[in-house]
């Protein structure tokens, strides 16, 4: 998760709204990647997109099959289908997202056997620090905006 979590730096520090994600194959990281959906105004470049894309040009494959990805917060509905989609066994998240996760949060894609595969998930890793990124990242923005309206 601190991989991850670095991840999530990189996006604040430009900006981003600060989520990163890693994936792991066979005890390696394959891929990593952060939120850049304000640098390239496109609604599908969530970090665990951009690592799922990473991930399967590694591997050549769109089956991630035995890997894991870390993610600092739950990931949405877009997200959590595109895991389900790709195959990734394990998820292990941060910090609960009420508004818009879809793992334990608001609904549980992960674990809903309708679909023909589920994860095995793992919350509340590093959960403090995960969110007491995104929650000063967004004070920040708050207080950004303030002033330049105060101008």
């Amino acid at each position: 998760m601190s991989l991850a979590i670095e991840e999530a730096y990189k996006a604040a520090a430009i900006g981003e709204v600060p989520i990163g994600a890693i994936i792991v194959y066979k005890d390696e990281v394959i891929a990593q990647a952060y939120n850049l959906r304000e640098t390239t105004q496109n609604a599908t470049t969530h970090a665990e997109l951009l690592a799922i894309q990473e991930a399967c040009a590694k591997i050549g494959s769109w089956r991630l099959e035995e890997t894991t990805i870390y993610v600092t917060l739950e990931p949405c509905p877009m997200c959590a289908g595109a895991i389900l989609q790709s195959r990734i066994p394990r998820v292990v998240y941060g910090a609960k997202d009420a508004k818009a996760g879809c793992v334990d949060s608001l609904y549980h894609l992960l674990n809903d056997n309708r679909f023909n595969h589920t994860c095995e998930v793992t919350e509340g890793i590093m959960a403090e620090t995960c969110g007491d990124l995104l929650t000063q990242f967004f004070r920040e923005l708050r207080a950004k905006k303030k002033n330049q309206k105060r101008n």
